[in-house]
């Protein structure tokens, strides 16, 4: 069987607005709160594109939805139709490694489809006639969300109100920290013991896994687009994977995508 040559993606230009892609509503929300005023709205493919400026910068926003064939599509349409120069993705993951904690931030510098297994033609997670299973973020883009996320878990009270504090320590937030390396994706939201157990044997460097970066990271690479991916675990990914989940996407998460990027945006200015 011939092999096809892998897609080699196109260089872009280093223009055109920021993409700013949230997994949730809550999040998104959180984020355009600052600037809401400033911002159109254009409606294609069954999402709403925020078109306007957030600290700043010219951005485009947009509720990806879930899953990888969601996350994929939004890429795409940011690329193509809204011609964005970066992307940023913010949403939830389950911790699989030892020491991701409830709360702990993650920044995925590679990404790789747990779900994807065309063997025995090609090795297992392996993308088909790309010879590759992992898709590396782009690096600058990454480091500089890392030092945003640093400096605002480094401030006193991180990312949460005072009047959220209770509740914030009722979700089991204590002194997060902020990890880099392996995210894992797969179409199934994993809610069980068994499953994360599997994972961890299988994948021993995934840090976290969800259901949306590696299939975005795939498509920014057929693009050419940089991007980053940044996490808030929001369970183990086991049995009680499901519970307040909603909850601390509204007190938790939410406010910390928002803080993480505004800080983030606010140092690209000064650059």
């Amino acid at each position: 069987m011939n092999t096809p040559s892998p897609v080699v993606p196109s260089t872009r230009p280093a223009i055109g607005p920021t993409a700013i892609v949230s997994a949730m509503a809550q999040e998104l929300a959180a984020v355009l709160a600052h600037d809401a005023a400033d911002f159109r709205i254009d409606r294609h493919a069954g999402r709403h594109f925020h078109i306007g400026r957030l600290h700043g910068h010219p951005v485009v926003a947009v509720l990806c939805g879930i899953g990888k064939v969601a996350a994929a599509t939004t890429a795409t349409l940011l690329a193509e139709r809204y011609a964005v120069s970066r992307l940023v993705f913010t949403g939830v993951a389950g911790g699989l490694a030892p020491g991701v904690r409830v709360g702990d931030l993650v920044i995925g510098d590679r990404l790789l489809q747990h779900d994807m297994d065309a063997s025995p033609l090609f090795p297992r997670w392996e993308v088909p006639l790309t010879g590759r299973s992992e898709f590396q973020a782009d690096s600058a883009l990454s480091e500089a969300l890392a030092q945003a996320a640093a400096a605002v878990l480094a401030e006193p009270g991180h990312y949460g109100s005072a009047d959220l504090a209770d509740e914030v320590r009722a979700l089991g937030v204590t002194a997060p920290r902020l990890h880099r390396g392996l995210i894992v994706s797969g179409d199934r939201f994993v809610s069980t013991q068994l499953e994360s157990s599997a994972l961890q044997q299988a994948l021993p460097a995934a840090l976290a896994v969800e259901m949306e970066g590696a299939a975005l990271a795939q498509a920014c690479h057929d693009l050419g687009l940089p991007f980053a991916v940044l996490r808030n675990i929001s369970d183990r990914a086991d049995d009680s994977a499901h519970v307040d989940f909603l909850r601390f996407i509204e007190c938790v998460a939410a406010h910390a995508s928002a803080a993480i990027l505004e800080r983030w945006l606010l140092a690209q200015a000064r650059a």
